[in-house]
């Protein structure tokens, strides 16, 4: 078994990583000629996981520039792109890939304009494909240097998801397997607008208790959306729901709890992204998410202070008074 990564970031490598620890041979498709030299010869992402050995890198695990190269006798495929620049690649990398062929994302975020998951913007640039998203608690870095975690692996074909699940669990990665995509990527992708606003929290020293009401009314926030969209609600108190957005709201490692600590202390969005050196794909989704609410009439009011944060129509001090003063109701 051979699997093609698009994305050679810190989650596609960590994966990329992981998988090769497996025993399994995976091909990591790159741009940039220098960091795949760095992975080939040298073992190690310096860019974005600085410090870490990759397993099998140089053997099982081989970095191409090449497209053919990277796709040659492929049975899978693990997309790891940002989520706005999903389309665009697999419009240009379509003829790669075969019919029937598994697709695991693990991007997590909704597209701009489209308004979409990744498994929307995927079936419609490559409709022979059967999709997978995989998605849960889990830091790049954590992965990359083997520490345990749990992750859920979402399939409308639930054969093919336990087989999927199958082939990425391991002694320390450990993969449920969900035939609820929708749920899967709608956590996935809004706890990172919720973590934005948990890191202006905490940044502006507003203590435990204020996280925790944002963490919990988040989680209400998710599930709204998601049921408008077909999604079941026990989904969003699994991996992908409450799990990602405990770890994303409360850890270091977030970026989007980055991008909130930022705001907090003044920073400007653009700045706060230039030191990230990364994708944050909170900031981008925020947008796509309030627009999204308003099309299906789901009242979304942290990811509409986040975004009024973000593009600096609203202070952040501001922008918790204005969440504490909204009317009373029932939880």
């Amino acid at each position: 078994m051979k699997i093609t990564v698009l994305g050679g970031g810190s989650w596609g490598t960590a994966l990329a990583g992981m998988l090769s620890a497996k025993g399994l041979q995976v091909s990591i498709l790159l741009r940039d000629a220098g960091q795949a030299e760095d992975i080939n010869l040298r073992h190690i992402n310096s860019r974005y996981l600085p410090g870490i050995k990759l397993a099998g890198a140089g053997e099982r695990l081989l970095a191409a520039t090449d497209t053919a190269e990277a796709f040659a006798d492929a049975s899978m495929c693990l997309l790891a792109v940002p989520c706005q620049s999903m389309r665009g690649v697999l419009a240009s990398l379509s003829g790669h890939f075969f019919s029937g062929m598994p697709v695991i994302c693990a991007s997590k975020g909704l597209e701009l304009g489209s308004l979409k998951t990744m498994s929307g913007v995927v079936r419609e640039e490559l409709p022979q494909v059967r999709y997978a998203i995989l998605s849960g608690p889990s830091f790049a870095k954590e992965v990359a240097q083997g520490m345990p975690s749990a992750v859920v692996m979402g399939c409308s074909e639930k054969i093919l998801g336990e087989e999927l699940r199958d082939v990425f669990s391991g002694n320390l990665f450990r993969v449920y397997s969900s035939v609820d995509v929708t749920g899967v990527e709608i956590g996935g992708a809004i706890k990172n607008v919720i973590a934005i606003a948990a890191g202006v929290s905490d940044g502006l020293g507003f203590g435990h208790n204020a996280r925790a009401a944002l963490i919990t009314r988040g989680i209400a926030e998710i599930s709204r959306l998601g049921a408008a969209m077909g999604a079941s609600p026990a989904t969003f108190m699994g991996l992908s729901g409450m799990g990602d957005l405990v770890l994303t709201c409360t850890g270091d490692l977030s970026r989007n709890r980055q991008v909130g600590l930022g705001l907090a202390k003044g920073k400007s969005l653009s700045q706060i992204v230039d030191d990230l050196g990364m994708v944050a794909e909170g900031v981008k989704t925020t947008e796509a998410a309030v627009a999204l609410g308003d099309k299906l009439g789901v009242d979304l009011p942290i990811a509409v202070t986040v975004r009024a944060m973000l593009q600096g129509e609203l202070a952040p001090v501001d922008a918790v008074k204005s969440l504490m003063s909204r009317a009373l109701k029932e939880e």
